[in-house]
């Protein structure tokens, strides 16, 4: 009797042990199941880490071309000594700029007076760029705004040079990598 007991207990044992090994070969099953989800979201987040950071980069550069284009602009427009310096100023920044007809009418005059002399040269009027700080701003996936404070000296004949700031707006396509739109105010 004592040997059937024992038996019984050990084939019981035995038993519980077989269904304790499944239920452990099942989790097993189920936690190897979720490395490999956290293992694929882990990849996933590190591409679209990528994806942004290469994304953040692209604006980073636009941004920075978007103001260096601006100062340059601003250097070559504010920078005459004579009437023929003054008329060379658009050849200097065609290349980074895309204007309307118009407003690149308006922006470079001839710098002459009603009886065609030159204004300029007459009146002895020079100007020189000193600094500028830019700042950009997104408008859209493919304009960035651009503002710019521009200190200038100016002068003419007889005149004691003076300083004045001048203010830009621009806007910059990042396709083409050109200023399409120019505004100007002269600060008080």
């Amino acid at each position: 009797m004592k040997n059937k007991v024992l038996l019984s207990i050990m084939g019981l044992l035995l038993i519980v042990l077989g269904v304790m090994m499944s239920i452990t070969n099942s989790k097993r099953s189920q936690i190897a199941e979720v490395r490999k989800e956290v293992s694929q979201v882990t990849k996933t987040q590190k591409h679209v880490t990528t994806q942004i950071d290469n994304l953040q980069t692209t604006y980073n550069a636009n941004d920075a071309t978007a103001k260096r284009k601006l100062l340059e602009f601003a250097k070559a427009y504010y920078t005459f000594s004579s009437q023929s310096d003054y008329d060379k100023r658009f050849s200097k920044v065609s290349g980074i700029v895309s204007l309307s007809k118009d407003q690149q009418n308006s922006l470079f005059d001839s710098g002459l007076d009603a009886t065609g002399g030159s204004r300029i040269d007459n009146l002895g009027l020079t100007s020189q760029y000193q600094t500028a700080t830019g700042y950009t701003s997104d408008l859209d996936n493919q304009t960035i705004e651009v503002l710019a404070t521009v200190i200038v000296q100016t002068s003419g004949t007889g005149q004691k040079a003076i300083n004045q700031t001048m203010l830009l707006h621009g806007c910059f396509d990042t396709q083409t990598q050109k200023i399409t739109s120019i505004k100007m105010n002269q600060i008080q």
